[in-house]
Protein backbone atom coordinates (compact mmCIF):
# COMPACT_ATOMS: atom_id res chain seq x y z
CA UNK A 1 0.00 0.00 0.00
CA UNK A 2 1.00 3.48 -0.62
CA UNK A 3 2.02 5.81 2.16
CA UNK A 4 -1.15 8.39 2.60
CA UNK A 5 0.28 11.77 3.10
CA UNK A 6 -1.27 14.81 5.21
CA UNK A 7 -1.11 16.38 1.50
CA UNK A 8 -3.20 13.54 -0.30
CA UNK A 9 -5.69 12.97 2.46
CA UNK A 10 -6.17 16.71 2.51
CA UNK A 11 -7.41 16.24 -1.66
CA UNK A 12 -9.03 13.49 -1.66
CA UNK A 13 -11.56 13.88 1.13
CA UNK A 14 -14.12 16.22 2.58
CA UNK A 15 -14.02 18.69 -0.43
CA UNK A 16 -17.22 20.43 0.62
CA UNK A 17 -16.46 20.51 4.11
CA UNK A 18 -13.22 21.81 3.59
CA UNK A 19 -13.41 23.94 1.03
CA UNK A 20 -13.50 27.46 2.27
CA UNK A 21 -10.09 26.05 4.28
CA UNK A 22 -8.06 24.61 1.62
CA UNK A 23 -8.53 26.56 -0.84
CA UNK A 24 -12.50 27.24 -1.93
CA UNK A 25 -13.42 26.39 -5.62
CA UNK A 26 -10.24 24.79 -6.37
CA UNK A 27 -10.11 21.92 -3.40
CA UNK A 28 -13.65 21.24 -4.88
CA UNK A 29 -12.22 20.90 -8.36
CA UNK A 30 -9.11 19.33 -7.46
CA UNK A 31 -12.23 15.99 -5.90
CA UNK A 32 -13.61 16.20 -9.40
CA UNK A 33 -17.16 16.26 -6.90
CA UNK A 34 -19.61 18.81 -5.94
CA UNK A 35 -19.64 19.43 -2.64
CA UNK A 36 -22.10 17.69 -0.19
CA UNK A 37 -24.49 20.00 0.78
CA UNK A 38 -25.14 20.91 -3.06
CA UNK A 39 -26.22 17.76 -4.27
CA UNK A 40 -29.95 16.97 -5.06
CA UNK A 41 -32.38 15.22 -2.64
CA UNK A 42 -33.98 11.74 -4.24
CA UNK A 43 -37.70 11.89 -4.32
CA UNK A 44 -39.46 8.47 -3.47
CA UNK A 45 -43.00 7.49 -5.45
CA UNK A 46 -45.26 5.19 -4.07
CA UNK A 47 -47.58 4.35 -6.85
CA UNK A 48 -49.96 1.39 -8.01
CA UNK A 49 -49.17 -1.57 -10.36
CA UNK A 50 -50.61 0.17 -12.80
CA UNK A 51 -52.95 -2.59 -14.94
CA UNK A 52 -51.38 -1.20 -18.47
CA UNK A 53 -47.94 -2.11 -17.39
CA UNK A 54 -46.42 -0.49 -20.44
CA UNK A 55 -47.37 2.84 -18.64
CA UNK A 56 -44.75 1.86 -15.65
CA UNK A 57 -42.42 0.82 -18.22
CA UNK A 58 -42.57 4.22 -19.78
CA UNK A 59 -41.67 5.66 -16.25
CA UNK A 60 -39.15 3.75 -15.50
CA UNK A 61 -37.02 3.69 -18.40
CA UNK A 62 -37.74 7.14 -20.39
CA UNK A 63 -39.87 9.90 -17.85
CA UNK A 64 -38.19 9.25 -14.97
CA UNK A 65 -34.51 9.35 -16.46
CA UNK A 66 -36.16 12.59 -18.11
CA UNK A 67 -36.55 13.83 -15.07
CA UNK A 68 -33.68 13.61 -13.55
CA UNK A 69 -31.64 15.74 -16.51
CA UNK A 70 -34.12 17.92 -16.17
CA UNK A 71 -34.82 18.78 -12.60
CA UNK A 72 -31.17 17.85 -11.35
CA UNK A 73 -32.23 14.87 -8.49
CA UNK A 74 -33.52 11.36 -8.81
CA UNK A 75 -36.95 9.90 -8.43
CA UNK A 76 -37.22 6.82 -7.33
CA UNK A 77 -40.46 4.59 -8.33
CA UNK A 78 -41.87 2.18 -6.03
CA UNK A 79 -45.16 0.21 -7.43
CA UNK A 80 -47.44 -2.36 -4.91
CA UNK A 81 -50.47 -3.52 -5.52
CA UNK A 82 -53.50 -0.95 -5.53
CA UNK A 83 -55.23 -2.04 -1.85
CA UNK A 84 -51.87 -1.04 -0.15
CA UNK A 85 -51.60 2.25 -0.76
CA UNK A 86 -53.68 3.34 2.26
CA UNK A 87 -52.11 1.01 4.61
CA UNK A 88 -48.71 2.54 3.50
CA UNK A 89 -49.92 6.12 3.99
CA UNK A 90 -51.40 5.24 7.60
CA UNK A 91 -47.83 4.03 8.76
CA UNK A 92 -45.99 6.75 6.97
CA UNK A 93 -46.98 9.30 8.46
CA UNK A 94 -47.56 7.56 12.14
CA UNK A 95 -43.94 6.95 11.95
CA UNK A 96 -43.04 10.15 10.61
CA UNK A 97 -41.51 8.82 7.71
CA UNK A 98 -42.14 7.27 4.35
CA UNK A 99 -42.15 8.20 0.89
CA UNK A 100 -42.35 11.84 -0.30
CA UNK A 101 -44.91 11.15 -3.21
CA UNK A 102 -48.23 8.44 -2.12
CA UNK A 103 -50.82 7.83 -4.70
CA UNK A 104 -54.21 7.95 -3.40
CA UNK A 105 -57.44 6.54 -4.75
CA UNK A 106 -61.04 8.59 -4.48
CA UNK A 107 -61.65 10.65 -1.14
CA UNK A 108 -58.93 8.77 0.81
CA UNK A 109 -56.51 12.02 1.06
CA UNK A 110 -59.59 13.53 3.09
CA UNK A 111 -58.27 10.92 6.21
CA UNK A 112 -55.16 12.26 5.72
CA UNK A 113 -56.33 16.38 5.88
CA UNK A 114 -53.87 17.68 9.03
CA UNK A 115 -50.57 15.55 7.44
CA UNK A 116 -50.40 17.21 3.66
CA UNK A 117 -48.68 19.55 2.73
CA UNK A 118 -51.04 22.25 0.66
CA UNK A 119 -51.12 21.54 -3.52
CA UNK A 120 -53.11 24.48 -4.26
CA UNK A 121 -50.43 26.52 -6.26
CA UNK A 122 -49.64 23.48 -8.27
CA UNK A 123 -52.98 21.88 -8.69
CA UNK A 124 -54.37 25.42 -9.37
CA UNK A 125 -51.51 26.16 -12.19
CA UNK A 126 -51.84 22.59 -13.81
CA UNK A 127 -55.87 23.37 -13.87
CA UNK A 128 -55.85 26.51 -15.33
CA UNK A 129 -52.95 25.73 -18.26
CA UNK A 130 -55.09 22.24 -18.70
CA UNK A 131 -58.55 24.02 -19.14
CA UNK A 132 -60.00 23.47 -15.57
CA UNK A 133 -60.03 19.93 -12.81
CA UNK A 134 -63.48 18.57 -13.20
CA UNK A 135 -65.96 19.05 -10.59
CA UNK A 136 -65.56 15.43 -9.37
CA UNK A 137 -61.86 15.84 -9.26
CA UNK A 138 -62.43 18.94 -6.76
CA UNK A 139 -65.13 17.33 -5.08
CA UNK A 140 -62.27 14.46 -4.36
CA UNK A 141 -59.10 16.17 -3.39
CA UNK A 142 -60.11 19.99 -2.37
CA UNK A 143 -61.49 19.93 1.48
CA UNK A 144 -62.78 23.33 0.81
CA UNK A 145 -59.91 25.08 2.12
CA UNK A 146 -56.96 23.75 0.18
CA UNK A 147 -55.90 21.16 -2.23
CA UNK A 148 -54.92 17.81 -0.51
CA UNK A 149 -53.29 16.24 -3.05
CA UNK A 150 -52.64 16.88 -6.67
CA UNK A 151 -55.39 14.82 -9.08
CA UNK A 152 -53.53 12.43 -11.73
CA UNK A 153 -56.08 10.87 -13.55
CA UNK A 154 -59.82 8.78 -13.45
CA UNK A 155 -60.02 5.61 -14.46
CA UNK A 156 -63.94 5.11 -15.91
CA UNK A 157 -65.71 2.48 -15.15
CA UNK A 158 -67.39 0.73 -17.82
CA UNK A 159 -68.85 -2.72 -18.09
CA UNK A 160 -67.15 -4.85 -20.11
CA UNK A 161 -68.88 -7.77 -22.27
CA UNK A 162 -68.77 -9.98 -24.76
CA UNK A 163 -70.93 -8.59 -28.01
CA UNK A 164 -71.55 -12.19 -29.63
CA UNK A 165 -72.65 -13.89 -26.55
CA UNK A 166 -74.96 -10.97 -25.51
CA UNK A 167 -76.25 -11.47 -29.08
CA UNK A 168 -77.00 -15.33 -29.11
CA UNK A 169 -79.30 -14.68 -25.78
CA UNK A 170 -81.12 -12.12 -27.47
CA UNK A 171 -79.42 -8.90 -26.61
CA UNK A 172 -78.33 -6.63 -29.92
CA UNK A 173 -77.38 -3.80 -27.47
CA UNK A 174 -76.48 -3.85 -24.12
CA UNK A 175 -79.70 -3.39 -21.66
CA UNK A 176 -80.19 -0.33 -20.71
CA UNK A 177 -82.46 -1.07 -17.34
CA UNK A 178 -81.22 -3.52 -14.52
CA UNK A 179 -84.36 -5.51 -14.69
CA UNK A 180 -83.13 -5.89 -18.43
CA UNK A 181 -79.48 -6.56 -17.02
CA UNK A 182 -80.61 -9.55 -14.93
CA UNK A 183 -83.08 -10.98 -17.76
CA UNK A 184 -79.95 -11.49 -19.82
CA UNK A 185 -77.45 -12.20 -17.27
CA UNK A 186 -79.71 -14.80 -16.32
CA UNK A 187 -80.14 -16.61 -19.78
CA UNK A 188 -75.97 -16.01 -20.05
CA UNK A 189 -75.62 -18.03 -16.92
CA UNK A 190 -77.29 -21.07 -17.61
CA UNK A 191 -75.48 -21.40 -20.70
CA UNK A 192 -72.43 -21.57 -18.36
CA UNK A 193 -71.21 -17.88 -19.19
CA UNK A 194 -72.03 -15.33 -15.82
CA UNK A 195 -71.58 -12.33 -14.87
CA UNK A 196 -68.22 -11.29 -13.14
CA UNK A 197 -69.12 -9.00 -10.16
CA UNK A 198 -66.74 -8.35 -6.93
CA UNK A 199 -68.46 -7.59 -3.64
CA UNK A 200 -65.19 -7.88 -1.87
CA UNK A 201 -62.82 -5.05 0.15
CA UNK A 202 -60.98 -3.85 -3.06
CA UNK A 203 -60.17 -0.31 -4.02
CA UNK A 204 -61.88 -0.37 -7.56
CA UNK A 205 -63.86 -2.63 -8.92
CA UNK A 206 -66.17 -3.05 -5.77
CA UNK A 207 -67.40 0.66 -4.68
CA UNK A 208 -67.82 1.35 -8.18
CA UNK A 209 -70.42 -1.13 -8.90
CA UNK A 210 -72.20 -1.31 -4.99
CA UNK A 211 -72.45 2.79 -4.83
CA UNK A 212 -73.84 3.44 -8.29
CA UNK A 213 -76.49 0.60 -7.55
CA UNK A 214 -77.81 2.55 -4.61
CA UNK A 215 -78.08 5.67 -5.93
CA UNK A 216 -80.19 4.44 -9.31
CA UNK A 217 -82.93 3.40 -6.99
CA UNK A 218 -82.53 6.31 -5.14
CA UNK A 219 -80.77 5.17 -1.93
CA UNK A 220 -77.93 7.13 -0.15
CA UNK A 221 -75.52 7.31 2.57
CA UNK A 222 -76.52 11.09 3.89
CA UNK A 223 -78.81 13.95 2.61
CA UNK A 224 -77.81 17.22 2.18
CA UNK A 225 -76.73 18.13 5.78
CA UNK A 226 -74.86 15.04 6.06
CA UNK A 227 -77.52 13.18 8.68
CA UNK A 228 -77.33 9.33 8.04
CA UNK A 229 -79.81 8.50 5.43
CA UNK A 230 -79.68 4.93 3.78
CA UNK A 231 -82.04 3.63 5.63
CA UNK A 232 -84.66 3.76 3.06
CA UNK A 233 -87.30 2.00 1.32
CA UNK A 234 -85.47 3.05 -2.23
CA UNK A 235 -81.78 1.65 -0.21
CA UNK A 236 -84.02 -1.60 0.32
CA UNK A 237 -85.09 -2.05 -2.78
CA UNK A 238 -81.75 -2.29 -4.20
CA UNK A 239 -80.45 -4.26 -2.41
CA UNK A 240 -83.56 -6.75 -2.45
CA UNK A 241 -83.12 -6.54 -6.06
CA UNK A 242 -79.46 -7.42 -6.14
CA UNK A 243 -79.55 -10.38 -3.94
CA UNK A 244 -81.93 -11.71 -6.98
CA UNK A 245 -79.87 -10.30 -9.41
CA UNK A 246 -76.61 -12.13 -8.30
CA UNK A 247 -78.44 -15.83 -7.58
CA UNK A 248 -79.53 -15.46 -11.24
CA UNK A 249 -76.77 -13.71 -13.21
CA UNK A 250 -73.53 -13.57 -11.00
CA UNK A 251 -70.55 -16.39 -10.39
CA UNK A 252 -70.92 -16.62 -7.26
CA UNK A 253 -67.59 -17.20 -6.49
CA UNK A 254 -66.97 -13.74 -7.28
CA UNK A 255 -67.94 -12.32 -3.99
CA UNK A 256 -64.59 -11.64 -2.63
CA UNK A 257 -62.65 -11.24 -6.06
CA UNK A 258 -60.04 -8.50 -5.77
CA UNK A 259 -59.52 -6.00 -8.87
CA UNK A 260 -57.10 -8.60 -10.70
CA UNK A 261 -60.15 -11.78 -10.79
CA UNK A 262 -61.91 -10.45 -13.08
CA UNK A 263 -59.96 -9.08 -15.53
CA UNK A 264 -58.27 -12.85 -15.37
CA UNK A 265 -62.10 -14.37 -15.43
CA UNK A 266 -62.82 -12.69 -18.70
CA UNK A 267 -59.71 -13.10 -20.67
CA UNK A 268 -60.23 -17.18 -19.67
CA UNK A 269 -63.80 -16.70 -20.89
CA UNK A 270 -65.43 -17.82 -17.80
CA UNK A 271 -67.12 -14.33 -17.46
CA UNK A 272 -69.62 -12.52 -20.16
CA UNK A 273 -69.35 -9.41 -18.16
CA UNK A 274 -67.65 -7.51 -15.70
CA UNK A 275 -67.18 -3.83 -14.92
CA UNK A 276 -63.89 -2.96 -14.80
CA UNK A 277 -61.86 0.13 -16.21
CA UNK A 278 -60.62 -0.56 -20.26
CA UNK A 279 -57.29 -3.00 -18.57
CA UNK A 280 -59.14 -5.85 -20.00
CA UNK A 281 -59.76 -4.83 -23.65
CA UNK A 282 -56.24 -3.12 -23.49
CA UNK A 283 -54.71 -6.08 -22.61
CA UNK A 284 -56.49 -8.09 -25.47
CA UNK A 285 -54.72 -5.68 -27.76
CA UNK A 286 -51.56 -6.38 -26.69
CA UNK A 287 -51.56 -9.88 -27.19
CA UNK A 288 -54.35 -10.31 -29.83
CA UNK A 289 -52.96 -14.10 -30.78
CA UNK A 290 -53.15 -15.01 -26.69
CA UNK A 291 -56.88 -14.30 -26.38
CA UNK A 292 -58.70 -16.28 -28.55
CA UNK A 293 -62.25 -17.37 -28.88
CA UNK A 294 -64.16 -20.50 -29.50
CA UNK A 295 -64.69 -19.21 -32.43
CA UNK A 296 -61.33 -18.85 -33.79
CA UNK A 297 -61.63 -14.92 -33.88
CA UNK A 298 -59.23 -12.70 -31.52
CA UNK A 299 -61.35 -11.54 -28.23
CA UNK A 300 -60.52 -7.98 -28.74
CA UNK A 301 -63.08 -8.46 -31.60
CA UNK A 302 -65.25 -9.35 -29.59
CA UNK A 303 -65.13 -6.53 -26.62
CA UNK A 304 -67.35 -3.51 -26.20
CA UNK A 305 -67.90 -0.88 -23.47
CA UNK A 306 -71.13 -0.01 -21.98
CA UNK A 307 -72.10 2.07 -19.00
CA UNK A 308 -73.79 0.78 -16.07
CA UNK A 309 -77.54 0.64 -16.30
CA UNK A 310 -80.11 2.57 -14.96
CA UNK A 311 -82.88 2.50 -12.10
CA UNK A 312 -85.72 3.89 -11.27
CA UNK A 313 -84.02 7.17 -9.73
CA UNK A 314 -81.88 7.22 -12.92
CA UNK A 315 -78.55 6.25 -14.22
CA UNK A 316 -74.88 6.88 -12.21
CA UNK A 317 -71.55 5.92 -12.54
CA UNK A 318 -68.45 6.19 -9.76
CA UNK A 319 -64.95 6.47 -11.58
CA UNK A 320 -61.93 5.12 -9.63
CA UNK A 321 -59.91 8.77 -9.29
CA UNK A 322 -56.11 8.68 -8.77
CA UNK A 323 -54.14 11.57 -6.75
CA UNK A 324 -51.11 12.17 -5.07
CA UNK A 325 -50.33 13.58 -1.93
CA UNK A 326 -47.18 14.91 0.15
CA UNK A 327 -47.42 14.56 3.74
CA UNK A 328 -45.82 16.74 6.11
CA UNK A 329 -43.06 14.83 7.00
CA UNK A 330 -41.12 14.70 3.69
CA UNK A 331 -37.68 17.01 3.60
CA UNK A 332 -37.95 17.12 -0.19
CA UNK A 333 -41.22 19.35 -0.37
CA UNK A 334 -40.15 21.71 -2.97
CA UNK A 335 -38.54 18.74 -5.18
CA UNK A 336 -41.64 17.33 -4.94
CA UNK A 337 -43.62 20.17 -5.83
CA UNK A 338 -41.28 20.86 -9.17
CA UNK A 339 -41.68 17.13 -10.02
CA UNK A 340 -45.19 17.10 -10.37
CA UNK A 341 -45.02 20.42 -12.16
CA UNK A 342 -42.67 18.94 -14.25
CA UNK A 343 -44.48 15.37 -14.90
CA UNK A 344 -47.67 17.25 -15.28
CA UNK A 345 -46.33 19.54 -17.98
CA UNK A 346 -47.94 18.61 -21.36
CA UNK A 347 -45.31 17.38 -23.50
CA UNK A 348 -44.44 14.58 -20.31
CA UNK A 349 -47.78 13.88 -19.11
CA UNK A 350 -48.92 13.25 -22.33
CA UNK A 351 -46.54 10.42 -22.95
CA UNK A 352 -47.91 9.29 -20.37
CA UNK A 353 -51.37 9.10 -21.51
CA UNK A 354 -51.29 7.92 -24.80
CA UNK A 355 -49.30 4.78 -23.23
CA UNK A 356 -52.45 4.41 -21.42
CA UNK A 357 -54.79 3.88 -24.18
CA UNK A 358 -57.69 5.37 -22.94
CA UNK A 359 -57.38 3.22 -19.78
CA UNK A 360 -56.92 6.45 -17.83
CA UNK A 361 -59.11 10.03 -18.51
CA UNK A 362 -56.89 13.10 -17.70
CA UNK A 363 -58.44 15.14 -14.30
CA UNK A 364 -58.77 18.12 -16.52
CA UNK A 365 -61.34 18.76 -19.79
CA UNK A 366 -58.78 19.72 -22.42
CA UNK A 367 -57.89 16.17 -22.49
CA UNK A 368 -61.11 15.51 -24.07
CA UNK A 369 -59.72 17.09 -27.57
CA UNK A 370 -56.90 14.32 -27.77
CA UNK A 371 -56.46 12.48 -31.08
CA UNK A 372 -56.03 9.14 -29.31
CA UNK A 373 -59.96 9.44 -28.24
CA UNK A 374 -60.47 9.38 -31.78
CA UNK A 375 -58.41 5.92 -32.45
CA UNK A 376 -60.24 3.21 -31.36
CA UNK A 377 -64.19 3.57 -30.90
CA UNK A 378 -64.53 1.05 -28.92
CA UNK A 379 -63.05 3.23 -26.02
CA UNK A 380 -65.13 6.47 -26.87
CA UNK A 381 -67.14 5.85 -23.87
CA UNK A 382 -64.28 6.13 -21.60
CA UNK A 383 -63.83 9.96 -22.94
CA UNK A 384 -66.06 11.62 -20.83
CA UNK A 385 -65.85 9.63 -17.78
CA UNK A 386 -64.68 12.81 -15.93
CA UNK A 387 -67.63 14.44 -16.48
CA UNK A 388 -70.29 11.80 -15.26
CA UNK A 389 -69.85 10.36 -11.87
CA UNK A 390 -70.98 10.97 -8.17
CA UNK A 391 -68.57 10.78 -5.04
CA UNK A 392 -68.73 8.65 -2.41
CA UNK A 393 -70.63 10.91 0.51
CA UNK A 394 -73.14 11.94 -2.10
CA UNK A 395 -75.93 14.09 -0.99
CA UNK A 396 -73.68 15.43 1.27
CA UNK A 397 -69.41 16.08 0.75
CA UNK A 398 -67.09 13.21 -0.47
CA UNK A 399 -65.11 14.60 3.25
CA UNK A 400 -63.05 12.90 5.57
CA UNK A 401 -66.54 10.95 7.02
CA UNK A 402 -67.62 9.68 3.60
CA UNK A 403 -63.77 8.82 2.95
CA UNK A 404 -63.70 6.81 6.18
CA UNK A 405 -67.22 5.02 4.99
CA UNK A 406 -65.69 4.21 1.61
CA UNK A 407 -62.38 2.80 3.39
CA UNK A 408 -64.30 0.37 5.19
CA UNK A 409 -66.52 -0.82 2.85
CA UNK A 410 -69.79 -0.31 4.74
CA UNK A 411 -72.04 0.19 0.98
CA UNK A 412 -70.48 -2.74 -0.39
CA UNK A 413 -70.64 -4.89 2.54
CA UNK A 414 -74.45 -3.87 2.73
CA UNK A 415 -74.33 -5.75 -0.61
CA UNK A 416 -72.53 -8.05 0.17
CA UNK A 417 -74.29 -9.74 3.05
CA UNK A 418 -77.54 -9.35 1.67
CA UNK A 419 -76.30 -12.12 -0.69
CA UNK A 420 -75.01 -14.03 1.30
CA UNK A 421 -78.32 -14.73 3.03
CA UNK A 422 -79.05 -11.63 5.79
CA UNK A 423 -82.58 -10.28 4.55
CA UNK A 424 -82.28 -6.73 3.14
CA UNK A 425 -83.71 -4.98 5.92
CA UNK A 426 -81.33 -6.17 8.15
CA UNK A 427 -78.90 -5.44 5.83
CA UNK A 428 -79.40 -2.14 5.48
CA UNK A 429 -79.96 -1.39 8.96
CA UNK A 430 -76.68 -2.66 9.75
CA UNK A 431 -75.30 -0.19 7.11
CA UNK A 432 -77.09 2.53 8.93
CA UNK A 433 -75.43 1.46 12.70
CA UNK A 434 -72.21 1.42 10.91
CA UNK A 435 -72.91 4.58 8.93
CA UNK A 436 -73.76 6.55 12.51
CA UNK A 437 -70.70 5.52 13.84
CA UNK A 438 -68.93 7.14 10.88
CA UNK A 439 -70.88 10.42 10.83
CA UNK A 440 -72.22 10.19 14.26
Amino acid sequence: MSRVTRRRFLKVSGAGALAAKTGGMAAILATGQAPAYAQAATLQWLRWNDFVPASDQLLRREILPEAEKALGFKVNLETVNGNDLQPRITAAIQSGSGPDLIMLFNNHPQLYAASLVDMSDVAEAVSKADGGYYPLVKSNSNDGKMWLSMPWTIVGGMIAYRKSWFEEVGASSFPDTWEKYQEVGKKLKAKGRPIGQTLGHTFGDAPTFSYPLMWSFGGKEVDESGKVAINSKETVASVKFMTGFWKDAHDEGGLAWDDTNNNRAFLSQTVSATLNGASIYIESLRNPDKYITEKGAQLKTDILHAPLPKGPAGQFSMHTYFSHVLPKYSKNEKAAKDFLKWVHSKPVYEKWFVSQKGFATPPAADWEKHKVWDEDPVMTPYKVAGRLGRTPGYAGLANAKAAEALSKYIVTDMYAKAVQGMPPEEAVKWADTELKKVYG
